[in-house]
């Protein structure tokens, strides 16, 4: 039984699907990274809000 003969096209094929996976992962962090920032974004502008209702309602009471 002869060894078959490994073709050049199969190594670039192997190669853009491992571009194509490391791009993926890559994306996918960075959209975690998003989310994670958005999230604490959202958490601060939500004290903030809270901050300034609470100003308003004192001022309002004097």
């Amino acid at each position: 039984m002869e060894a078959s003969e490994h073709h050049p096209a199969i190594d670039r094929i192997e190669a853009a699907i491992a571009r194509i996976e490391r791009a993926s992962a890559s994306r996918a962090y960075a959209g975690d990274s998003l989310a994670r920032r958005h999230a604490a974004l959202r958490a601060r502008m939500e004290e903030a809000v809270a901050a300034l209702d609470a100003l308003i309602a004192r001022e309002g009471q004097d």
